[in-house]
């Protein structure tokens, strides 16, 4: 099952996830777990979320616990209130911050004007009840997800369809609050994973022999050029391997 992305990340990957390589293996892990655009799209395999920052490892275990009725019970923010007026638990309100200012590397406090417009016109903007619907019919597709909150090399040594996004080596990555120490080292580790290996990046990128993917449009209109390693040519993938390999 295709799951819509349970929050909307800086750099997340679920537009683009149908541009990189399916699965070849019954577990995917992702080592810089985000919001886990890729594996979204996949939600069936057996999921390994791997994330340093405390905050987005902290939602992925609430979100696998959740229940729908919890979900649904989570109140909009009140009139001139912060995500802190919320009678929930912590990663609830980190949840909520991301949806009142979407596409950001950290959660908000209040409502962007834009979000409450969305939400008069009835759009899946900001947090309300559409909101709340969708991510209520999507966690019980999540039972099966494991997090580990840590390092990307606390990710298990085993054989699996290994999605890797790490923070871009450049100023756009910078913006977010936990780096890899070395890219240099990342890139040894990534070339040691068994099975299909698949590491992102945006152009200009040296610390693997990436190949070009595709220009992808953000946020703000403007195009950011994709790139890819790959550890081989995967079994069924059309469209780009021509330009890859």
């Amino acid at each position: 099952m295709k799951l819509a992305p349970f929050w909307r990340y800086y750099g997340g990957k679920n537009r683009a996830a149908k541009w990189y390589p399916a699965p070849e293996h019954g577990t995917i892990v992702e080592p810089f777990a985000g919001a886990a655009g890729y594996s979204c799209r996949y939600s069936d395999r057996n999921v390994i979320l791997i994330d340093k920052n405390p905050i987005i490892a902290g939602m992925w275990r609430y979100l696998i616990k959740a229940s729908p009725a919890e979900i649904l019970a989570i109140p909009d923010i009140p009139d001139g209130g912060t995500v802190d007026d919320l009678p929930v638990c912590q990663e609830a309100r980190w949840l909520v911050g991301f949806w009142v200012c979407e596409g950001l590397e950290s959660p908000r406090k209040q409502e962007r004007s834009f979000a409450i417009r969305g939400k008069e016109l009835g759009w899946v903007q900001g947090w309300g009840i559409k909101t709340r619907q969708r991510l209520a019919v999507q966690v019980p597709c999540i039972r099966h997800w494991r997090v580990i909150e840590g390092e990307y090399t606390n990710a298990p040594d085993i054989e699996a369809t290994w999605h890797i996004d790490p923070p871009y080596n450049n100023r756009a990555g910078g913006i977010y609050p936990y780096q890899p120490d070395d890219f240099s080292v990342l890139g040894q580790w990534c070339q040691t994973r068994r099975g299909l290996v698949m590491v992102c990046e945006n152009d200009g990128a040296e610390w693997l022999p990436f190949k070009p993917l595709r220009t992808l449009l953000n946020t703000n209109r403007t195009g950011s050029k994709e790139v890819i390693w790959l550890n081989k040519p995967p079994q069924c993938w059309q469209g780009v391997q021509e330009v890859l390999f």
